[in-house]
């Protein structure tokens, strides 16, 4: 069974930013980043007040991201509204 079914979407993008982008351009703070696996923009989490990372999905519709905290290798599909490891992705896109 698919973990989402969107990750045709994800490529090889670097992250754009070591920080929030549109924080860092205005002077924002973020709590948690997340990184946009379609096109490698580095949004903040919904616990930030900018809410960037979701507000990025609202404005492209990239479907996923992955937390861009050191250590973390979790996903997210806003669109399935669903949360996976790293390793279960590898494992859906390599059996």
């Amino acid at each position: 069974m698919p973990i989402c079914g969107h990750l045709e979407a994800v490529t090889a993008a670097a992250p754009r930013a070591d920080g929030c982008e549109e924080c860092l351009a205005t002077g924002g703070r973020w709590v948690h980043l997340r990184m946009c696996r379609t096109c490698g923009h580095v949004g903040c989490c919904d616990n930030s007040p900018g809410k960037h990372a979701t507000g990025h999905f609202h404005a492209t519709t990239h479907p996923l991201i992955q937390s861009y905290e050191p250590g973390e290798t979790w996903w997210w599909c806003y669109v399935d509204e669903a949360g996976f490891e790293m390793a279960d992705v590898r494992s859906y896109s390599h059996p």
